[in-house]
């Protein structure tokens, strides 16, 4: 198969989609890999490392989609790539239709087959190639949380593991599933006071086991969020319905319960957003205000961290490049169920529930 690596063109996406390490395997079994010149770049790879193992470099991102039958990707195609996409051809990306009705129109239009990383799903409900991105937005989320509390970016103020004499900020995370789990973690290693809120009892037994006792957890309704808006320096937005738009937890109205200089970090912004206000924002320009409550939305948070991530995220896709390059997208499907639940769109038919429900359309077919 002819496998294509374009370089990421989003605002400020310094990763990419398969490492020197990844072309190696590809290539050693028996198939053609385009990278587009510079692509690795920001993460770290060169040119010259990509030809070292066999790619074969192309001067442009339009020589790399004319000539591949599979696209390898990071992030979503943006709107000067979706006449590049030929029907027929795999693209198998970050896609969160749900958060984009233009995206799913144009990806149907393409007739291509799209397998999104975020709905390839394993037999016990986990999602094994969105889980490295999320530790690492988990960990970043309170990371940048803490930066835009100072006050010279219009935070509280607030140091997050306080001082002796002084009590330690007050961290709230919505949802205790990886990002949840892992902002908890980097948010009680700095000494802040977490609370949790989740709708499984499962996972705030688990939470409640793993995490020191300034870690507290609580069922999350409206009641509860109410509550503690209101005494909290930080809010970390991590829910996740696979697949589907993010619910709104956190409405315009709750904004103004909050302190001045409060910060609401939504790393669910790739699904829409869990907060009424979230619009996507971009490294470039990461925040906004609304009554006075700071907003970081940064839709490909691991984007800042390029090396990390691209590295984490190619440990897990590997394996199922090969499996596509090797047995094709049908056969792969068929033979490989985890896989079967990444096939979104697939010759301009949606089949994947979580789209249509969230524009209100049909699901072509099953």
């Amino acid at each position: 198969m002819k496998i294509g690596v374009p370089k990421e063109i989003k605002n400020n996406e310094n990763r990419v989609g398969m490492t020197p390490a990844g072309v190696f395997e590809l290539v050693k079994n028996g198939h053609t890999v385009y990278v587009q010149s510079t692509a690795g770049e920001g993460s770290g790879f060169f040119d010259d490392d990509y030809l070292q193992v066999g790619a074969i470099i192309l001067d442009t991102i339009e020589g790399v989609y004319l000539k591949s039958d599979m696209i390898v990707k990071v992030k979503e195609p943006v709107d000067r790539e979706y006449n590049l996409i030929q029907e027929n051809q795999l693209v198998f990306t970050y896609f969160h239709f749900a958060s984009s009705e233009t995206l799913t129109k144009a990806m149907i239009t393409s007739k291509a087959i799209c397998i999104a990383y975020e709905t390839v799903e394993d037999a016990d409900g986990t999602l094994p190639l969105l889980t490295p991105m999320s530790e690492v937005a988990g960990r970043m989320a309170i990371q940048q949380g803490a930066k835009y509390l100072e006050k010279p970016i219009k935070g509280r103020g607030v140091l997050l593991g306080g001082v002796p004499g002084v009590p330690p900020g007050r961290v709230l995370i919505l949802g205790a599933g990886t990002v949840g789990i892992q902002a908890a973690k980097m948010a009680a290693g700095l000494g802040a006071h977490v609370t949790i809120l989740d709708i499984n009892m499962k996972r705030l037994r688990h939470v409640n086991d793993i995490m020191p006792s300034h870690v507290v957890t609580e069922f999350s309704n409206e009641y509860n969020i109410r509550k503690h808006i209101k005494t909290h320096d930080l809010i970390v937005g991590g829910v996740l319905i696979p697949g589907a738009k993010a619910p709104s937890l956190i409405t315009r109205d709750m904004l103004k319960e909050m302190h001045p200089g409060t910060v609401i970090v939504d790393v669910a912004v790739d699904q829409g957003g869990c907060i009424e206000t979230t619009k996507a924002t971009t490294h470039e320009n990461p925040t906004y205000i609304i009554d006075d409550v700071v907003h970081y939305c940064v839709a490909n948070m691991p984007g800042a961290v390029p090396y990390t991530s691209t590295v984490a995220l190619t440990n897990v896709t590997l394996p199922y490049v090969l499996k596509l390059a090797n047995m094709g997208w049908e056969k792969a499907c068929q033979t490989d169920k985890s896989l079967q639940k990444g096939l979104n769109i697939v010759k301009g038919a949606i089949v994947y529930e979580g789209i249509a429900e969230a524009f209100g359309w049909e699901v072509s077919c099953s």
